[in-house]
């Protein structure tokens, strides 16, 4: 592949990430709050430092390409769980949209799952094949 499409997967998976990394950030400034949002939601609080670390550590790691399709699948299916938990009332414009962006975003982590992370990424630097 030319280096301009190597460029766009990196920058991609950037962009991608770089929600994740920034919500996973805010929950550790706002944790009690967020604590509380998820037990109004009926999800144990318990369970925010799991939430935290997948979205940091996750993010973090397909930024850098690292053990990306791992990281995908499980944020991949964050996205849906979240939508699935906390995006349900489809009378409310706003959750609707909530939801469908977080589907929408699922999709884009299950292509990098599918593709892997291209060649600027720790993955290929280590010989991990790129599936075409």
């Amino acid at each position: 592949m030319g280096i301009i499409y190597n460029i766009f997967d990196a920058v991609g998976r950037i962009l991608m990430a770089g929600l994740f990394l920034q919500s996973g950030i805010g929950k550790i400034g706002s944790y009690v709050a967020t604590g509380h949002y998820m037990a109004a939601k009926g999800v144990p609080s318990m369970l925010l430092p799991l939430v935290i670390i997948l979205e940091v550590v996750g993010s973090i790691a397909i930024i850098l390409g690292w053990k990306t399709r791992l990281f995908a699948f499980g944020l991949a299916a964050f996205c849906i769980i979240a939508a699935l938990l906390f995006h349900r009332n489809f009378s409310d414009l706003m959750q609707s949209i909530m939801f469908m962006k977080n589907i929408a975003i699922a999709g884009g982590f299950l292509i990098i799952f599918a593709h892997g992370a291209g060649d600027l990424s720790l993955d290929r630097k280590k010989g991990k094949p790129r599936r075409k």
